[in-house]
């Protein structure tokens, strides 16, 4: 880079800009001590010039001289002192070196010059030298304040684009959250009211199943109870009547529907007529189910049977433990709808009492009884839905 400018003797204000005051300086001395150099070899070219052209001057001459004739055609000689008004020799002599003293007293004059006038022009320059620097030094130290009134002028407005940037982006966030806050409440009540329309879906669901049990299990307690008068009436009927006989025992149908005499009573115990009204209803919900999961077998009388016929009672407890363990219990019958705890309304195994005295007086009387022990159930989709199970419990006694 030293070398390019030297050669050049051209600084680029770009990178003059970057250098302190001390490297500067440094650069001009260099750059003055090339122009001094090429200043002398300058000189030494042209006196080496002048002098070798001389003597070429001298030799082209030397070439062509002609001798000067006398009248008698020889070489004309002169012997000086001889002619009139020459000079003597030592006057000559004295001329000549004279004039070579005044020559050489003008090479010195004109050396002595030289230096002098090189010396002038080294002060002068090294002035307009130190002047330019002082100027550049000034200059640059004019672009270095603006360079730095600048660079805090892009600073400020940096700052004041980023507080601004940081305040948009507080007020986008706030926006945001505020939407955010916003669609969470709507989206809640959107919830809720869809919540409370399941809810009151559900309650008037298990209204209405409730309605309907309700409704069946009265329908089936006056059949019962109107099965149970009747054949009262027939046993006080046949026992006045002296025809009284040894009964069989009953099916639950027959209990429900009415007591249908056998083939030798049939033709003297007159049969009444039913209650109009007592029409069959539809088995509940629960109970259809129940018909399902027993055999083609037994599902075929249930189908025929009235609504309020039970299936098949189960014939021992374990056989109650295995159907709620393998049926109920993955449906989570009997626990918390929002836990693994059971629920307090859970009643257990249902443990079978002997049966108090008058009980078996009552079966004295009546060969056949059926009473019916009503179990309220939540199955595990809807708590709420209540559904009335019965359990059956048949007493028959042979008189």
């Amino acid at each position: 880079m030293m070398r390019r400018i030297l050669r050049d003797m051209y600084v680029e204000p770009e990178l003059l800009a970057e250098l302190n005051e001390e490297q500067k300086q440094i650069l001009f001395y260099k750059i003055r001590q090339e122009q001094v150099r090429r200043w002398m070899e300058q000189e030494a070219r042209e006196e080496s010039s002048e002098k070798n052209s001389a003597p070429s001057l001298r030799q082209g001459v030397r070439k062509h001289i002609r001798w000067l004739s006398g009248i008698d055609g020889e070489v004309w000689v002169w012997v000086m002192g001889e002619a009139p008004g020459d000079r003597s020799y030592e006057q000559i002599i004295k001329n000549l070196m004279e004039e070579k003293a005044r020559r050489q007293a003008q090479l010195e004059a004109r050396e002595l010059w030289r230096k002098k006038e090189a010396e002038i022009k080294q002060k002068f320059r090294d002035a307009i030298a130190k002047e330019k620097a002082r100027l550049v030094a000034g200059k640059w130290k004019e672009e270095a304040e603006d360079r730095k009134a600048a660079k805090q002028e892009e600073e400020r407005i940096q700052e004041e684009l980023k507080k601004r940037e940081d305040e948009e982006r507080q007020k986008g966030e706030e926006e945001v959250r505020c939407a955010e806050e916003k669609r969470v409440k709507e989206l809640y009540m959107m919830l809720q009211q869809e919540q409370k329309k399941q809810s009151e879906h559900a309650d008037q669901e298990w209204e209405e199943q409730l309605q309907r049990s309700k409704a069946a299990d009265e329908e089936m307690m006056r059949r019962a109870r109107w099965a149970r008068d009747e054949y009262n009436r027939q046993s006080i009927r046949a026992m006045e009547k002296g025809h009284f006989k040894q009964q069989i025992p009953i099916s639950r149908r027959h209990s429900a529907v009415g007591i249908e005499p056998s083939d030798k009573s049939q033709d003297k115990v007159p049969k009444e007529r039913p209650r109009p009204g007592l029409q069959p209803a539809d088995p509940p919900l629960y109970r259809r189910r129940q018909s399902r999961k027993h055999g083609s077998t037994a599902s075929q009388p249930l189908m025929d049977s009235p609504s309020w016929v039970r299936a098949p009672r189960p014939s021992s407890r374990e056989s109650v433990i295995l159907w709620f363990s393998e049926d109920q219990k993955p449906k989570r019958a009997g626990y918390e709808r929002t836990s693994g705890t059971v629920a307090t309304w859970f009643h257990g195994l249902v443990v079978r009492f002997p049966l108090p005295p008058c009980v078996g007086r009552v079966c004295m009387l009546s060969p056949c009884f059926s009473g019916f022990l009503r179990v309220l159930l939540f199955p595990p989709q809807d708590q709420r839905h209540a559904l009335y199970a019965d359990c059956h419990f048949q007493i028959v006694c042979s008189v």
